[in-house]
């Protein structure tokens, strides 16, 4: 049997077990969710959680905690952004630098957003390295995320401190600093007014979605570029932050004014 055969035998078989409900998962591991599990149901085979809070968890990385909103990590991101600029020269800073700037030279050939589409996790979570080195995104603007990420978790009166949910927390915000993919073109159409041709601007805009297990492979991989950073000196721009504050130095803004972490291009086809 080729491989071809082998993985429609597989997905045949998996489509037939998630069609078929199985009363022994019949309700959501999450307290005071009275939903059955998917596994319980005819609409997959999760066995711990129902649909809704299996996307949250995909999503956010956390089935019950949303994710944490702009105006919460703006002024994280930028004491740390400050922190980083005043401190180039430390050697975690430039190691964290560095792993940064080695994702983007590993990451492969750049793709558009419109064909990542049937590509594995792992691979777009390359192809999104690539796009960021390809978008010329600031590698230190990616390691404020993650100090940012770290220092809410912290800070946070209810916090979700696993893994995972630090991880999707700061994927997310990396994942758009990648942006999406946008093309105009010029067409020729006919004006039935006039009985004449009228030169007509279409646009396509596409962004790649920001769940599952993606987001776990970009997070994990920012995790292991900052975390001798963060065991080096995480207190030192916690102190910072707190220091600011004290001196009101708030901020709406991820980035000082006139800084952004990419450029918007819109090519235009012939």
């Amino acid at each position: 049997m080729d491989a071809w055969s082998k993985r429609h035998q597989r997905k045949t078989e998996v489509r037939v077990r998630a069609s078929a409900p199985n009363s022994m998962y019949s309700y959501c591991q999450v307290p005071g969710c009275g939903k059955p599990a998917r596994a319980g149901t005819s609409d997959g085979l999760d066995r711990r959680y129902c649909r809704s809070h299996a996307d949250h968890l995909q999503r956010h990385g956390s089935v019950f905690k949303p994710s944490y909103t702009a105006i919460v990590l703006n002024p994280y991101r930028r004491a740390s952004l400050a922190w980083l600029e005043k401190n180039r020269d430390n050697f975690w800073v430039d190691d964290a630098f560095k792993r940064v700037k080695g994702l983007y030279m590993n990451a492969g050939r750049h793709e558009e957003a419109f064909r990542l589409r049937g590509m594995k996790p792992p691979e777009r979570a390359q192809v999104h390295w690539a796009r960021l080195r390809r978008a010329e995104v600031d590698p230190y603007l990616v390691v404020a995320v993650w100090l940012a990420i770290e220092m809410v978790v912290k800070e946070d009166r209810q916090p979700v401190s696993t893994s995972e949910f630090k991880r999707v927390q700061a994927a997310k915000i990396v994942h758009r600093m990648a942006s999406g993919t946008h093309r105009s073109w010029e067409q020729e159409v006919p004006d039935t007014k006039s009985g004449q041709t009228k030169t007509r601007v279409t646009e396509m805009h596409v962004y790649p979605r920001s769940r599952g297990r993606i987001l776990r492979h970009i997070g994990k991989d920012l995790e292991l570029a900052v975390e001798l950073l963060v065991d080096h000196h995480l207190d030192d721009v916690h102190a910072f932050k707190k220091q600011r504050d004290e001196h009101g130095s708030f901020s709406d803004r991820p980035y000082p004014e006139g800084i952004v972490s990419r450029k918007r291009r819109q090519v235009m086809l012939p």
